[in-house]
């Protein structure tokens, strides 16, 4: 199992049951959907963080944020999170096209993928995430009578548990390709953990599979505290990042990957916001610059 650390899906600090990342990146999908030059559109994302009391009084919308592009937290880190997302979505949907019709969304929070990409004909979206998780977005979602553009198969389990013998019982079929994604959740856990993760998700996979997920390569996390970005969140919201993410030495994943014959990609955000044209780049002290994203798809 993946082990004893939660992120989005409680431990950070619960706001009617559901982890205030979670709604930390809800609010900067609202914000990036906002935008006038936005990468990615989340029409579900606001009404997340107006439902949930810790952060009903967050900014939504970019002229709500005093300091605009200049502000650490709704501006830079924010558009980290949108970048991320268009990047994510865009590699759903590419590996999708190959012939998957299969998503795994690991530690899915307040994801509405289901609800927002144009997924092929015949797609299944497996969110697993604890109960209570699941009911606030599906409470929220319900209000909106919105309507899932594939198959939506919450799997309410927490990662801690036995969440293969869970997604294997909500009809997940491990001989046919799937697509998995872990965003930003191995931050959170420890090294063995991780390692468990991807192991797990090579048994129950065959040929024609893919997998995309965040890392943070490794360094004294101390020496990011007094980063704009993280003490920007931890000041005006009161997440403390580097006191939620992991201390362990992190383990090479996509090096374990390609030695059990993945073919893998490790990139920057910096990398996408040049090709998008628009995103983070590189500055002083800067949290984002040991953050990669991982891209593997098995032969």
């Amino acid at each position: 199992m993946v082990g004893t650390a939660r992120r989005g899906s409680g431990g950070d600090g619960v706001a009617g049951g559901v982890g205030v990342t979670a709604l930390l990146v809800a609010a900067a999908r609202a914000l990036e959907t906002h935008r006038h030059d936005s990468l990615a559109r989340d029409v579900y994302a606001e009404h997340f963080v107006r439902a949930a009391p810790a952060s009903a009084g967050w900014p939504v919308r970019p002229e709500q944020v005093p300091d605009g592009e200049a502000c650490p937290l709704w501006g830079r880190f924010a558009r980290y999170f949108g970048l991320r997302t268009r990047v994510l979505d865009d590699f759903l949907l590419t590996s999708m096209g190959a012939g998957a019709r299969q998503v795994v969304l690991l530690g899915a929070g307040l994801d509405a993928r289901a609800y927002r990409l144009d997924w092929p004909d015949g797609s299944v979206v497996f969110e697993i995430d604890r109960d209570s998780v699941l009911a606030f977005k599906h409470g929220v979602l319900g209000g909106l009578s919105a309507t899932p553009k594939a198959t939506r198969v919450p799997v309410p389990v927490d990662l801690r548990e036995d969440w293969v013998r869970a997604l294997l019982d909500s009809g997940f079929d491990r001989t046919a390709p799937s697509v998995w994604l872990a965003e930003g959740l191995l931050f959170y856990l420890p090294n063995a953990a991780e390692t468990y993760l991807i192991d797990t998700v090579d048994q129950l996979t065959p040929g024609g599979s893919a997998l995309a997920y965040e890392v943070k390569l490794e360094k004294d996390l101390l020496e990011y505290r007094e980063s704009p970005l993280y003490a920007a969140t931890r000041t005006m919201i009161g997440i403390d990042l580097l006191h939620l993410f992991d201390k362990e030495p992190r383990p090479d994943s996509a090096g374990h990957l390609a030695r059990k014959g993945w073919d893998t990609s490790v990139r920057t955000p910096f990398e996408f916001t040049r090709e998008h044209g628009r995103g983070p780049l590189p500055e002083p002290n800067d949290a984002l610059e040991g953050n990669r994203w991982v891209f593997a798809g098995k032969p």
